[in-house]
């Protein structure tokens, strides 16, 4: 192995192991913060259906998940009056899901919570360092997206 390789074998294992970090200490399980009212799968569902409308299978697609898996999850955000089923403006047979009023208010209140725990976390980093690493994540996750041939909306 040449050391080119080495080097670039070595920096894979590095951010792999960064990333699997990140995934461990991620600031929005409920689990861990009890401020919050959403958990992990309520919290993501209801930041996309904030972009706009999706059917069941729109947000399944979206997730890389099962339908079964997603109608549960959306199942339990509708009990607790989070999203709601509305027509297709476009005269599709299937239901679109949004969020309700009760949902978006939720949903703002924990994004608040999360960005008070970055905040507390970041609070030491000069703004540029905070600037780059979005961008760097940006960079990562529209990298990954186009692999996958699933843009993500950003606002």
């Amino acid at each position: 192995m040449s050391t080119r390789t080495r080097a670039a074998t070595t920096l894979l294992a590095l951010l792999e192991q960064e990333l699997t970090l990140l995934a461990r200490h991620q600031l929005s399980s409920s689990h861990h913060t009890p401020d919050l009212g959403l958990d992990r799968s309520g919290y993501q569902l209801l930041s996309r259906l904030e972009l706009g409308p999706l059917s069941l299978g729109g947000l399944a697609e979206a997730f890389k998940l099962d339908v079964s898996t997603v109608n549960r999850q959306i199942a339990a955000l509708r009990r607790k009056d989070l999203v709601e089923r509305i027509p297709d403006p476009a005269g599709g047979v299937a239901k679109l899901l949004r969020p309700t009023r009760r949902g978006l208010s939720l949903l703002r209140q924990d994004r608040e919570v999360r960005h008070g725990h970055l905040q507390t976390v970041i609070a030491d980093w000069d703004a540029e360092d905070v600037l780059r690493l979005q961008e760097l994540l940006a960079q990562f996750n529209t990298s990954i997206e186009v692999l996958e041939g699933r843009p993500w909306p950003r606002s």
